[in-house]
């Protein structure tokens, strides 16, 4: 038996029980900072593994790490479990229906990316004990991916300094290894403090927090002309400051994100936002105040280590999907719109494009891209990417067109193609640290790589000096 077929037949073996601690992550549906008992589901399970568990690393309550073995190599995998808000969806339904009004729900598919990312550690400690293979295998889990970045918390804290590789994945609508950059970003919650008044008789007395808001976010949009050109900058106003319409509001807020391919862009231009904000403040008689909400690097790339989960990829194959996983995604892919569609395909090559044009499922492998390109948003496992280098590979889990972050994500997160591409994951991510396990060269070219790439370039975190995670109940 070839080493794909004997981890593929030990992440089988316990496929009821992945699917099981998937689904309850699902329905747990706990968002950043908050994800307590999705964190101690995990933990428990790799504690019955054998595994070595330090819970609240890193100042993070629901972060925590668990490992076998001793030495090197060291390979993390990188788990995530935290889910969005307001997405809050009822299962496997092809049309829009919360379960809970205003509730949370798993639409970037985290419930099977930490299950999956478990699922590899546990099959590579087994696969050690059968083999003897030496080195560590070592499983992160890392909140608050969505809105946090805890993955910054634990980098900034030295938890990365003894690792050899580090490897992760994320759900998706194909099967591709990612070998690209992302964009750095900052959040940041902009808070303004005015003075109330009857907004009739006396509003010469006031001072309109609400105002300052608005002004903030028309200088802004005007800014936008000003800024690189792949930079991006959104906002959610967070507080109106009430729903009265006459009083004046005497208090309201913004959240910022920040997004721009380097973290020193991410740096200017949030410098250049905040003076936006302490001009809406001078403008409107407020006083404003700033609130950190989290931070990523932009990521770097390692091109030996993504071929290394290529050929893992390659080698795993994609899912066998039976009639009802087709109709299921046959139905998911009426709900969506034409540009939804060929946003899909846009993200692929022409020939993978014409593979799968009219497919309700993407049943191949998207080939290596030698491009690089740089990937519109964000994730903290750059931050990783900076210590370690860092591959990631994509399975699919949801019907072709999917859109990250929709109602669509969640209902077909507990659906037999989710779980096939979760397992699919677990087995290239294994299979790819077994190989690298076993060749040195590997590791070391992988890590020549990286060091070529910084050229001479540190880390710099951008979460503020001092500043602690969020303490949750």
């Amino acid at each position: 038996m070839n080493r794909a077929s004997e981890l593929s037949a030990i992440i089988e073996q316990k496929r009821e029980a992945y699917i099981s601690l998937s689904n309850a992550l699902w329905e747990k549906a706990e968002t950043a900072f908050q994800e307590h008992q999705s964190a101690e589901l995990i933990c428990r399970v790799l504690e019955e593994e054998g595994f070595s568990v330090e819970r609240g690393v890193a100042g993070l309550q629901t972060g925590f790490t668990g490992s076998y073995g001793n030495g090197h190599p060291v390979v993390a995998i990188l788990g995530e479990f935290d889910a969005l808000p307001g997405l809050s969806q009822l299962p496997g339904l092809a049309r829009p229906e919360e379960a809970e009004s205003g509730g949370n729900g798993h639409g970037c598919g985290h419930n099977l990316l930490g299950t999956g990312s478990l699922a590899a550690a546990v099959a590579v400690k087994e696969y050690m004990e059968r083999t003897g293979l030496q080195g560590t295998v070592r499983y992160y889990g890392c909140p608050a991916e969505e809105s946090g970045s805890g993955k910054a918390y634990m980098v900034r804290d030295g938890l990365f300094q003894d690792v050899d590789i580090a490897l992760s994945w994320h759900p998706y609508i194909a099967s591709v290894v990612q070998n690209l950059s992302s964009l750095a970003n900052y959040a940041v919650k902009f808070k303004f403090y005015g003075k109330s008044a009857h907004a009739a008789a006396a509003p010469h007395l006031g001072r309109s927090a609400l105002d300052a808001v608005e002004l903030m976010n028309v200088g802004v949009n005007y800014l936008r002309e000003h800024m690189p050109q792949d930079a991006r900058v959104h906002y959610a106003v967070t507080n109106t400051g009430g729903s009265s319409a006459n009083v004046v509001q005497a208090y309201a807020e913004v959240s910022y994100l920040i997004r721009s391919p380097r973290q020193q862009q991410v740096v200017e231009l949030y410098s250049r936002v905040h003076d936006v904000a302490a001009g809406a403040a001078l403008m409107t008689g407020t006083r404003m105040e700033t609130e950190f909400e989290g931070a990523a690097a932009n990521l770097i790339p390692n091109r030996k280590l993504a071929e290394v989960m290529d050929t893992s990829l390659s080698a795993t194959g994609v899912p066998v999907y039976d009639d009802a996983d087709w109709q299921y995604a046959e139905e998911i892919r009426a709900t969506l719109s034409q540009e939804d569609l060929l946003a899909a395909l846009y993200g692929m090559d022409m020939q993978t494009a014409l593979k799968v044009r009219g497919k309700a499922i993407a049943d191949v492998i998207v080939p290596l891209n030698p491009a690089e390109p740089v990937m519109p948003g964000s994730t903290d496992v750059a931050d990783v990417s900076w210590i370690v280098p860092t591959a990631q590979c994509m399975t699919t889990c949801w019907a072709l067109g999917t859109a990250l972050h929709s109602w669509q994500v969640v209902a077909q997160g507990t659906m037999p193609i989710a779980h096939k591409g979760m397992l699919q994951a677990a087995k290239v991510i294994a299979g790819t640290a077994i190989a690298a396990m076993e060749d040195p060269q590997i590791i070391a070219a992988a890590k020549a790589e990286h060091a070529e790439r910084l050229q001479g370039q540190s880390y710099m975190s951008l979460i503020p000096e001092g500043w602690l995670p969020p303490q949750t109940s």
